[in-house]
C-alpha cells in the first residue's frame, strides 16, 4: 500500500491528481463530446424508448456474444451499419476502447509490424502492447517518417491513425496515407472516433467522406461522441468479422450489449439521417470559431488552447468557469508535460453569441 500512495502523492505534489468530476450546472458546455446534441435530445429518447419497447428485447444480454448473448437485432444492427459505413461487414462492441483493443491485440501476427501515430489514442497504443506483433511509432502525421517506419517493418504492415484527432483536433492525412499503404502492402486502420456523426453521409465519418472506405483496411467507428448514445463497431471485410469472433478475447470473454444499446445504436442513425441540418450546423460553428480566433482553428470541433503547465492551465480553466463556460483542463500525464491545454469542443447547441464570448475571452487570458 505504500507504493501505491507515494504514486498517488506524487500526482499530487505535480498537480495532477485525477478526481471524478460531476458536470458543472449553469455552465455553457464547451468540453463534452456531444458534438450534435444528441445526448441531450428529448426526440431522440423518445425514438429509442419507442423502438426498445416494440422490440421486446431482455434486460440484459444474459451472456457474451458466443453463448447466450447473441440476438438477431444485433445481427441486424451490424448489417445495417456495415451498409452505412460502405463495408462488407462490420461488428458491434460496448466501446472504442474495446474495439481498438481487440483489432490490434488479435489481427497482426507475431512476425507483423504495427505503425501507429505518436498522438494515437491510449486504446490503441494499448491494443498495440497487447499484440505479439512488433510496433513502431511515427511522428505525429509525418509521411516522411512513415515512410522510413515501413522501410523498417517485417511482415505484414498495419498503419495505425486517428481520422480526427482527440486532443488536437486536427485530421490524419487520410488520402495521403491510403496512397502510402497502396503502394507498399500495408494495412491502413483509422479510428472514426471524434469524426463518426460529424462528417460523412449520415454521419459515416472522415473515411466515407473522403471516399476511402474501399483503401482502408478497418475503421472503427465509436458512438459516445458525436452521436450521443454508447458503444462502437469495427467496420471490414467479413474475413475479419470473423477473425474478431475466433481470436479477439475482448469480444470473446465479454458479456454482449443489451437490446436497448443496440436499439439506441440504429435509432441515433437513423434520427441523425432524417435530421441532416445537424452536420451543416455543427460544421458553422466550427467556421465561426476559426474566423473569430484564427490562431486556434482546427477542422474540426475541437479545439486546443496550448498553455504549459499543469498550475497555469488549471488556473485559466477556473477563471472560463468563473466567466460562465464549462471548459476543462488537459493536464499531463494525459498529454505530454509541456503541453498541456484548454480543449474546447464546439457544439451544435451552442450559440453564435456564446461562441463569440468564448472567444473574446480567451482573446484576454491569453493576453491577444
Amino acid at each position: 500500500m505504500e507504493n501505491l500512495e507515494n504514486k498517488l502523492q506524487k500526482r499530487k505534489d505535480q498537480n495532477s491528481f485525477r478526481i471524478l468530476n460531476s458536470n458543472k450546472a449553469g455552465l455553457i458546455d464547451f468540453s463534452s463530446n456531444d458534438y450534435l446534441g444528441l445526448a441531450r435530445s428529448s426526440e431522440l429518447k423518445e425514438s429509442i424508448l419507442k423502438n426498445y419497447q416494440s422490440a421486446n428485447g431482455l434486460n440484459g444480454s444474459t451472456g457474451s456474444r458466443l453463448i447466450t448473448g447473441n440476438h438477431a437485432a444485433t445481427e441486424e444492427a451490424e448489417a445495417y451499419l456495415a451498409r452505412l459505413f460502405n463495408f462488407e461487414s462490420s461488428l458491434i462492441f460496448n466501446s472504442g476502447y474495446m474495439a481498438n483493443l481487440a483489432i490490434f491485440s488479435s489481427i497482426p501476427q507475431r512476425e507483423d509490424t504495427i505503425i501507429y501515430d505518436e498522438l494515437s489514442h491510449a486504446c490503441i497504443k494499448d491494443g498495440c502492447r497487447l499484440s505479439l506483433a512488433k510496433r513502431l511509432p511515427f511522428l505525429h502525421n509525418n509521411l516522411d517518417d512513415l515512410k522510413r517506419k515501413i522501410a523498417m517493418a517485417q511482415g505484414q504492415v498495419y498503419v495505425a491513425c486517428e481520422s480526427v484527432y482527440s486532443m488536437d483536433g486536427d485530421m490524419a492525412p487520410l488520402r495521403e496515407m491510403a496512397e502510402i499503404c497502396a503502394e507498399s502492402g500495408c494495412r491502413l486502420i483509422v479510428d472514426e472516433a471524434h469524426s463518426t456523426g460529424i462528417w460523412g453521409q449520415n454521419g459515416s465519418g472522415l473515411v466515407n467522406d473522403l471516399g476511402l472506405a474501399d483503401q482502408v483496411f478497418a475503421a472503427v467507428y465509436t458512438f459516445g461522441k458525436g452521436m450521443g448514445i454508447h458503444g462502437a463497431a469495427i467496420a471490414s471485410s467479413k474475413t475479419v468479422r470473423d477473425f474478431l469472433i475466433n481470436f479477439s478475447r475482448p469480444f470473446i470473454y465479454t458479456t454482449a450489449p443489451s437490446a436497448f444499446e443496440v436499439t439506441s445504436i440504429r435509432s441515433a442513425f437513423e434520427y441523425l439521417s432524417q435530421h441532416p441540418s445537424l452536420q451543416l450546423n455543427i460544421q458553422s460553428k466550427i467556421d465561426l470559431f476559426n474566423t473569430l480566433h484564427p490562431k486556434y482553428a482546427t477542422p474540426s470541433a475541437i479545439k486546443n488552447i496550448e498553455i504549459g503547465g499543469n498550475n497555469k492551465t488549471k488556473e485559466m480553466s477556473q477563471q472560463l468557469n468563473l466567466n460562465g463556460f464549462d471548459v476543462r483542463p488537459i493536464l499531463s500525464p494525459t498529454v505530454k508535460e509541456g503541453t498541456e491545454r484548454l480543449r474546447i469542443c464546439l457544439h451544435s447547441f451552442n450559440t453564435e453569441e456564446e461562441i463569440t464570448l468564448l472567444c473574446d475571452r480567451l482573446s484576454i487570458l491569453t493576453k491577444e
